[in-house]
């Protein structure tokens, strides 16, 4: 029987919508109605970008740089990118092993369609970020999912890690920290992996987002390991560290064979990053930094007041975030109850009866979790928080 020209191709029935931006439009749909609703889905800070890189915007548009550039990005961007890693980490890169994309998502994207072939294996920790199992299901990979535990703090370590490894894999994936959990994987285990990684001639993309909001240790990369860019590949992002999530900067750092291969898919998808960003980029990267210290105290004061008051409802657990802006309460005592038997079903009543929106457990691989993002201001928090407590005494009572 010959296919209907309206069908859809195969590769696209192995992705879903983000359950993030899921959530996110079911609450901007009640805002739209005029429903006073308190956003803990969505993972964006809610400070402004800070006032020296608009103004940088506002001058490539005043001088006209508004025109293609090189597919990977301009050179002053792409060496500001190694320098910046460079300082931070302690890395040492070259313009040649940097690509700058379409925000840190699109790093991601474009690592896996480069690494990953039919049947490849994808370690992948859980609870993990929606995207990482999609985009490797798209590649074509098979994801391997890790567990961690939950009373550790949902860190990884490397033991997790080799138990998992078969002849077919192919790359590890490690967000540290991590979201959604705010879960670090401590330097001598990530060591430990990195090395294990190399020794069993795999690779190993560690996604640095939120590389930068730590709050108990100092921030700290893989690839500043002696010998180790051959088998690492970073993939990073401004959206977060610079609160300029819409401008959709990221970057990859690599071998330069594997830039080579990124700037080859690139130029047939996006092709450069937008102009205008990339030189809010250069200005970001190389100018004051005391943005986000800013932004890294008020998320810790944040995160103390959340993880408090969720402790304190009683059928509430929660592991302490030790980085990002995330915490990943276990709402197990909720369910079971008034027809609420998953977190999905708890999160669409959540917002159907007292308008807070949190993001259920499923979309990160996990079953007795809500994920919730305290990048909001603490008025915001105190109010979601109290209508959260009063729905889960409501459902026990």
């Amino acid at each position: 029987m010959q296919q209907s020209s309206t069908s859809l191709a195969d590769r696209i029935s192995l992705i879903s919508v983000s359950s993030t931006a899921r959530v996110s439009a079911e609450a901007e749909k009640l805002r739209r109605a005029g429903v006073d609703v308190v956003d803990f889905g969505v993972g964006e800070p809610d400070f402004p970008t800070p006032d020296n890189i608009k103004r940088a915007a506002i001058a490539a548009l005043d001088e006209n740089f508004t025109r293609y550039t090189a597919m990977p990005g301009v050179q002053e961007l792409r060496q500001a990118v190694v320098d910046r890693h460079k300082a931070d980490y302690g890395t040492s890169y070259s313009v040649p092993e940097c690509v700058v994309s379409v925000g840190g998502k699109h790093a991601i994207f474009n690592t896996t369609q480069v690494l990953v072939g039919q049947g490849d294996e994808v370690i992948i920790p859980v609870p993990y970020w929606v995207t990482y199992y999609d985009v490797v299901s798209y590649a074509g990979g098979k994801p391997v999912l890790v567990e961690t535990r939950e009373d550790e703090s949902f860190a990884l370590t490397a033991a997790q890690v080799e138990k998992a490894i078969t002849p077919k894999t192919r790359l590890i994936i490690v967000n540290s920290p991590c979201n959604p959990s705010g879960a670090l994987v401590e330097r001598t285990e990530f060591e430990k992996i990195a090395h294990l990684a190399q020794k069993r001639g795999l690779w190993l993309m560690t996604d640095e987002c939120y590389c930068r909001f730590l709050y108990d240790s100092d921030p700290y990369s893989v690839a500043s390991l002696p010998g180790m860019k051959s088998t690492v590949v970073v993939a990073g992002s401004l959206s977060k560290t610079y609160a300029m999530t819409g401008w959709r900067i990221g970057f990859t750092l690599a071998p330069a064979e594997i830039c080579s291969a990124i700037i080859k898919l690139q130029s047939h998808s996006t092709s450069n990053p937008t102009s205008i960003a990339q030189k809010a980029a250069i200005e970001a990267l190389t100018g004051d930094q005391g943005s986000v210290d800013v932004m890294l105290k008020e998320y810790r004061t944040r995160r103390d007041y959340v993880l408090k008051r969720l402790r304190s409802i009683p059928g509430v657990t929660c592991a302490e975030p030790r980085g990002a802006f995330y915490a990943y309460p276990n709402i197990g005592g909720a369910l079971g109850k008034n027809g609420l038997h998953s977190p999905m079903q708890l999160a669409e009543k959540l917002l159907a009866e007292s308008h807070v929106a949190v993001v259920p457990g499923e979309a990160f691989g996990t079953e007795k979790h809500v994920r919730i993002s305290y990048a909001t201001s603490i008025e915001n928090i105190e109010k979601g928080l109290n209508r959260l407590e009063e729905f889960v005494q409501k459902q026990g009572s």
